[in-house]
């Protein structure tokens, strides 16, 4: 299975329509978003998408996102989400505690960790398990990106917005 996984979006409602054109024309059957909407209007894009995301740090009315979550029949978990998808178990948190992101990771019982709040990508393996920020979906100053991640090879191919 295919996933995406994006991030960070900030508002930056033209990256988050191209964002979601990807994953509709790539048929991605979930798509998984590490938090820091920040406004409830920015889920609302992601109607026809199967979207389970977690909070961000930026993300402040928390009754307003999950409301919008509700609306397009999406799932917001909380704060930590787990799953498991074709055999790998998943660890999705934004990343605000350094220390909790490196216990995930770390602790050898998940094998993908997705995480954002850095606004940087990362793709790296730690022991067993594969830790993946996207990157920012906003982009600020630099590239927007948001991740593909394939169950069955473990590759994430980062695309540039």
């Amino acid at each position: 299975m295919r996933i995406g996984i994006i991030s960070d979006t900030h508002d930056h409602i033209e990256h988050i329509n191209k964002a979601v054109k990807i994953f509709k024309d790539e048929n991605i059957p979930l798509v998984i978003h590490a938090g820091d909407y920040c406004s409830p209007f920015a889920i609302l894009p992601f109607e026809g998408l199967n979207l389970v995301g977690v909070f961000g740090n930026n993300d402040g009315d928390h009754y307003r996102l999950i409301d919008k979550f509700n609306a397009i029949d999406g799932t917001m978990a909380g704060e930590f989400f787990e799953f498991e998808q074709d055999g790998l178990k998943f660890a999705l948190y934004h990343g605000t505690q350094q220390a909790i992101k490196d216990a995930l990771i770390n602790c050898g019982t998940y094998d993908v960790v997705i995480s954002g709040h850095t606004h940087e990508k990362e793709l790296k393996k730690v022991g067993k398990t594969l830790a993946i920020n996207p990157g920012t979906a906003n982009g600020f100053d630099g590239p927007a990106t948001i991740v593909i991640f394939d169950t069955m090879t473990q590759e994430a191919e980062y695309i540039e917005l």
